[in-house]
């Protein structure tokens, strides 16, 4: 599965990179048929805590999937948006199911 990571106003170091990676690849368990996935890693210069967003679209046969999650780490906003995924992921292969 491709993974295109994408950084808008910082430099993201390479552990955070790589622990990206690894929970995206992680639902090609769940899902096989992921294509790619783009993830975005913004900072929201606001004056709230939780100021990291992360967006992940997935891309599958036929369709995308889109999650974006903001937390106080991009590994929270990470897990979160992972986690929506997943559920849609879920919706997904049981609407096939029932086609």
């Amino acid at each position: 599965m491709k993974v295109i990571i994408q950084s808008v106003k910082f430099k993201t170091d390479i552990k955070l990179e790589n622990f990206v990676k690894e929970k995206v690849q992680k639902l090609s368990s769940t899902y096989n048929g992921i294509l790619g996935s783009e993830i975005i890693l913004r900072l929201d210069h606001s004056d709230v805590q939780e100021n990291k967003i992360t967006e992940i679209k997935l891309e599958i046969p036929g369709n995308e999937l889109f999650a974006k999650k903001q937390a106080k780490s991009f590994e929270e906003a990470t897990d979160n948006a992972i986690e929506a995924l997943k559920k849609q992921l879920d919706k997904h292969k049981e609407k096939l199911r029932n086609n």
